[in-house]
């Protein structure tokens, strides 16, 4: 099985090996067709595309965020219909420093499935390295009857979630360190281009998910993530992490890199800043107010 990251040469040993499993979930927030559009185009063989505002999320309401999660059993479901089954290795790529793979594994790990690996590069590294390419859409073959017997996982969340109500009671405990994994200036709240309202939670820090990136696209290294990490941390231990972004993609980018350096059990707030954002009630800061 594979670790959390696999390589292009990886993936091309094992692209045609029984009870693997290969996602593409490229996307662009500023053009929701273009990653299917890039999908049809080209994409690894056996690949099979999962739009992240139809399928990845569930319905918005205005106050839960961008990309709020669907119900448990119907992400089950969904995935039980692309053939998952418990044994299953998947591997997920993007064409966006893995910000969307980050948050397909995330998903996966929520529902209770261990082997799940990133593709380093993503589509960038699979092109670089010669892998085959084919135009064929791909669909998995279970019936609905069938993905509605289920995969053995529990009903429970495997992955610990925070809600806004535990942030906004944590702005007085001070128990969790909120990272936000935006980017600096929009922490700050200089510039806002996705949501309503310009700033970051009370208390938070910033932690940009592509400072986990090195100049070749890739990762970088777990050592190197995690000296960067503990920099930022200090001695708060993961579990008392709570990630957050504009929707929870990039927040799950951030979580990805500090289990990738070896500091396992952060938590993430999927509604994230859209869904904080969305009730005046709750607090704003920016640099200006600090």
């Amino acid at each position: 099985m594979a670790g959390l990251l696999i390589d292009a040469a990886q993936l091309q040993q094992a692209i045609t090996a029984p009870g693997w499993l290969v996602f593409d979930v490229r996307h662009e927030l500023s053009d929701h067709e273009a990653g299917r559009r890039a999908y049809e185009q080209g994409h690894v063989p056996g690949a099979i595309f999962l739009d992240h505002e139809r399928q990845l999320s569930a319905h918005k309401t205005g106050h839960n965020g961008r990309h709020p999660l669907p119900a448990l059993a119907d992400f089950a479901v969904l995935m039980r219909l692309q053939g998952l089954t418990s044994k299953t290795q998947v591997v997920v790529y993007d064409a966006s420093n893995g910000m969307f793979a980050a948050h397909l594994w995330w998903m996966l790990r929520w529902l209770g499935h261990e082997n799940v690996a990133v593709l380093d590069g993503g589509w960038q590294a699979w092109v670089a390295a010669g892998g085959k390419i084919e135009t064929r859409v791909n669909a998995g073959a279970v019936t609905e009857a069938q993905a509605l017997q289920g995969m053995g996982y529990g009903p429970a969340p495997a992955m610990p979630t925070v809600d806004a109500a535990g942030i906004l009671s944590n702005l007085d405990s001070g128990v969790l360190t909120v990272v936000d994994a935006r980017a600096a200036n929009r922490f700050r709240g200089e510039v806002e281009p996705m949501d309503p309202v310009a700033g970051h939670i009370p208390g938070a820090i910033n932690r940009p998910s592509s400072l986990n990136i090195g100049p070749d696209g890739r990762f970088k290294p777990a050592a190197v993530l995690r000296a960067e990490f503990e920099a930022l941390l200090g001695a708060t231990p993961p579990s008392s992490v709570v990630h957050q972004c504009g929707s929870g993609i990039t927040a799950s980018h951030n979580l990805f890199s500090m289990e990738v350096a070896g500091l396992k059990g952060s938590r993430l707030y999927p509604g994230s800043w859209s869904e904080w954002c969305s009730d005046s009630a709750r607090p704003v800061a920016r640099t200006s107010d600090n």
